[in-house]
């Protein structure tokens, strides 16, 4: 750069003429002829250089002072367009204001060119070799491409605007154990575009804006044991592509919005030990994709995340232990099992205590409220059932006191076996009708076997009764009468039998079996069957008939209550 002087001992720095880059290369010479043209100046076969070539060798002083058209009227409108070109030195164009492309396709640059603050059109380094790119705060009025290019450093894009999209389809970016991408505020109206690229290093889009996707579909990302692709925040009109996609790493995007899907179809997530896929408190309006043989290794984390749908398959469902559904709120399944016994195997591939918690039960509310919505309600009562098999036994589990934790026990297994915990209160009936089947063979055997007697202190009292106690061959004194009286028992009548074979009781009401264990069973009913028959404790099997008697009065009396308390729900775990 040339000097001119002011004062003595004092020199002041001027802006370089043309004449100041004399002389200059054969490569530079050919750039200059052509750069009126407005087409690609090739230089070579235009493809990248592998080494330092006369014939190729361009300084990034004079392409500064090209693309800044100093001269004016030097530049053609289209802007800058050179390929093949090797570029010694920094490319500076650090808070500059070019309203022209600058295309530098399949060049190899010996330093990261620097376009912090610049305001441009479109950037185009597709194809070249760069060991990074400093454009924090630029401004792009069109688009930011990279395609097939290979960046050796980091790319720096914080706090960019750019008009259209960030293109990098098939570029290579490595800068292992550190960032690759930082691109935290950004701000596009398109989208960024990673497709079939290969990073190594991490992503960082954290509250960046954008109009359109974020797809790295076919593309590997890769930085074991960090963050790979940071996402937190950000929020995107479209879809975060990642069909086919490698991810090497963690990927998070906490509180993070798509207005597309979030599509893992046929991708790769492996984070061992750790989060694999994070979109905690994210929200996405379209549908959550994993299918087609997409596998997760490592945690699948969907805390509180809302999304529009889901469509995935069972293989592809991470393993017990790595998924975590708490408050996470979805509206359909769109493909994928749709039953209750496959979604209860999604869901017990949670494991609340690895977290540090006992039971999430908001996410079996959920898987059952989604179900009924599609008409599945048979399978929704299946998942609240479980559900509340899980919470109490989790409630158990919380209790110190061992009687109160086998209290506890006792009633969840009454109202397992009688309610299904509520969600089937019409089961208590099903229990009623059995006991009242079997009620009515006990006390038909009884009734058969002379089990059963009156009812009444008067006929147990009666000459009709008390002598059909003995054979017609024996007698007994009757205090009561003051006579000597003969029994009434035929050969092979028991008393019951005599009994009923006596005029005298041709009014006394039939035992009806059915009617009996329906009256002893019903505690709000009379049927009258009670009133008038009662077991005899003191035939061979009256004993028992009694204790069953009480017994089935009392289940009469809890299956009733327990029935009244399933139809209004105060038996349902909240």
């Amino acid at each position: 750069m040339s000097q001119k002087p002011s004062e003595p001992g004092n020199a002041v720095p001027v802006a370089p003429s043309f004449a100041d880059f004399s002389p200059l290369s054969i490569a530079e010479e050919k750039v200059v002829s052509h750069l009126h043209l407005g087409d690609f100046d090739r230089l070579g076969d235009g493809l990248r250089p592998v080494r330092d070539d006369p014939e190729r060798t361009v300084r990034a002083d004079l392409l500064r002072y090209l693309i800044l058209d100093k001269d004016g009227g030097r530049l053609h409108e289209k802007g800058m367009r050179l390929s093949g070109a090797w570029i010694t030195g920094i490319l500076d164009l650090e808070g500059c204001r070019i309203p022209r492309d600058i295309g530098l396709k399949d060049c190899h640059f010996e330093a990261s060119p620097v376009l912090r603050s610049a305001v441009i059109d479109s950037l185009f380094l597709d194809g070249s070799a760069l060991p990074g790119l400093q454009a924090d705060r630029v401004e792009a009025r069109g688009c930011l491409s990279l395609r097939g290019a290979i960046v050796t450093g980091e790319i720096r894009l914080s706090g960019a605007r750019i008009g259209a999209s960030i293109e990098a389809d098939g570029a290579s970016i490595v800068s292992p154990g550190s960032i690759a991408i930082e691109a935290d505020g950004l701000e596009t109206r398109g989208g960024i575009l990673l497709r079939g690229a290969d990073v190594r290093g991490g992503i960082n889009l954290s509250a960046v804006r954008l109009g359109g996707d974020v797809s790295a579909v076919g593309a590997k990302l890769e930085r074991p044991g960090e963050v790979v692709l940071n996402g937190d925040g950000i929020v995107a009109a479209g879809d975060l592509a990642l069909r086919g996609t490698t991810v090497i790493g963690e990927t998070r995007l906490l509180g993070a919005r798509f207005g597309g899907d979030v599509d893992c179809t046929s991708a790769s997530l492996s984070e061992p030990g750790g989060y694999a896929l994070r979109l905690n408190r994210t929200t996405i309006d379209g549908a959550f994709f994993l299918r087609q043989n997409a596998s997760v290794e490592g945690a699948l984390d969907l805390t509180a995340t809302t999304i529009g749908a889901i469509d995935d398959e069972q293989s592809s469902w991470p393993k017990t232990g790595d998924l975590l559904l708490n408050r996470c709120q979805y509206g359909a399944f769109i493909g994928g099992p749709a039953d209750a016994t496959s979604r209860l195997d999604w869901l017990s591939r949670q494991t609340p205590e690895r977290w540090k918690a006992d039971f999430w039960p908001q996410p079996y509310e959920q898987l059952s409220k989604v179900l009924r919505e599609m008409g599945h309600d048979e399978e929704a009562r299946a998942v609240l059932i479980t559900k509340d098999q899980l919470q109490r036994r989790a409630r158990r589990a919380r209790a110190k006191n061992p009687i109160l934790r086998a209290m506890l026990a006792l009633v969840d297994a009454v109202l397992a076996v009688t309610l299904r915990y509520g969600r089937q209160p019409l089961l208590a009936l099903v229990w009623m009708a059995l006991f009242w089947a079997i009620g009515t063979g006990v006390f038909a055997v009884a009734y058969g076997s002379g089990a059963m007697k009156p009812n009444s202190p008067v006929v147990l009292r009666s000459p009709e009764w008390t002598m059909c106690d003995l054979q017609r061959t024996e007698s007994r004194f009757m205090p009561s009468a003051g006579v000597e009286m003969a029994g009434r028992a035929g050969v092979g009548e028991n008393q019951l039998t005599c009994f009923r074979n006596q005029p005298e009781a041709a009014s006394y009401p039939e035992f009806n079996a059915l009617m009996y264990s329906l009256d002893v069973l019903l505690p709000v009913a009379s049927i009258g069957q009670k009133e008038y028959w009662r077991p005899d404790s003191l035939k061979p099997t009256g004993t028992f008939t009694l204790n069953y008697y009480f017994f089935q009065s009392v289940i009469g009396w809890a299956l009733s209550l327990l029935a009244v308390a399933g139809f209004s729900g105060l038996v349902k775990s909240q």
